[in-house]
């Protein structure tokens, strides 16, 4: 048997980075932990990041690349089911990545890249949510005038993008964990759906109650 490659030790040190910020938070995590939980020394760390922001900064770069992928795929949404799917993937990556949304305000007022990279995500997100609301209105799936298109992609992106800050002031102590995942995505993926209820036509309008029924039973 061939036996693998053992994992770079850049690669490591981002997955476990990664790790440490979303269970403490980026503010509570030191380049000194991070290299404890690694069992390496501060200079090997240092020599592949030589300052905590070079960490923030590459994991924020994978996230946005694999961002990108997601919103590009919103073009593809044509019903209620489509749309379930596609925010359940995107609150999926956002989960992954919740550092960023638990400390947002702190990373953006001490990290230039992010203050103005999260601005390019705002509008991603925003031109991707109007791109999913053309196509399902094309569809048939709902009726919208382009006024209210407009309001109602930045309302939905405001909770897409506030909503773990929002589980995060309801249950402290337990909304970030592993363990609450899956009834977080569902509550958020279904209150963002929920703002288009009074656009959607009749089947659709029942399809997403059906949705939102199996929703209430998980979480």
């Amino acid at each position: 048997m061939v036996k693998k490659a053992p994992r770079r030790t850049a690669q490591r040190i981002l997955e476990v980075t990664l790790e440490l910020f979303n269970r403490f938070g980026e503010p509570n995590v030191s380049t000194t932990l991070i290299s404890s939980e690694l069992n390496i020394s501060p200079g090997n760390l240092y020599y592949h990041y030589p300052a905590k922001d070079e960490l923030i900064n590459t994991l924020f770069d994978q996230y946005q690349d694999a961002l990108n992928q997601v919103l590009n795929a919103s073009d593809g949404v044509r019903d209620v089911e489509d749309a379930w799917f596609f925010m359940h993937t995107l609150f999926e990556l956002i989960w992954q990545y919740r550092f960023l949304y638990r400390d947002l305000n702190d990373l953006l007022s001490k990290n230039r890249k992010l203050e103005t990279n999260f601005q390019v995500v705002l509008k991603n997100k925003t031109r991707a949510i109007r791109t999913l609301l053309q196509c399902m209105a094309r569809a048939g799936a709902l009726q919208m005038d382009p006024q209210d298109m407009e309001a109602s992609a930045t309302s939905m992106v405001v909770v897409i993008t506030y909503w773990l800050s929002f589980e995060y002031v309801r249950d402290p102590r337990n909304a970030l964990e592993p363990a609450s995942a899956q009834s977080s995505l569902l509550r958020g993926g279904y209150h963002v759906l929920n703002l288009l209820m009074p656009y959607l036509e009749p089947q659709q309008r029942s399809h997403l109650q059906t949705l939102a029924g199996a929703y209430r039973s998980v979480a």
